[in-house]
């Protein structure tokens, strides 16, 4: 499951998030590094996936 969490979160990062940990400050912090931009967003994304 997590391997398509992870591929979601490639292309929409805080889609990716959101399936992960819900509406919480990780979601908020991943919409805020995608909008600076779209690398960092995936980054954060996939850290987060990996890490739960």
């Amino acid at each position: 499951m997590d391997l398509i969490r992870i591929l979601i979160a490639i292309l929409l990062p805080p889609l990716g998030v959101f399936l992960q940990v819900g509406l919480g400050k990780h979601f908020w912090i991943n919409i805020l590094l995608t909008l600076l931009g779209y690398i960092p967003g995936i980054v954060h994304a996939v850290w987060v996936i990996a890490k739960k």
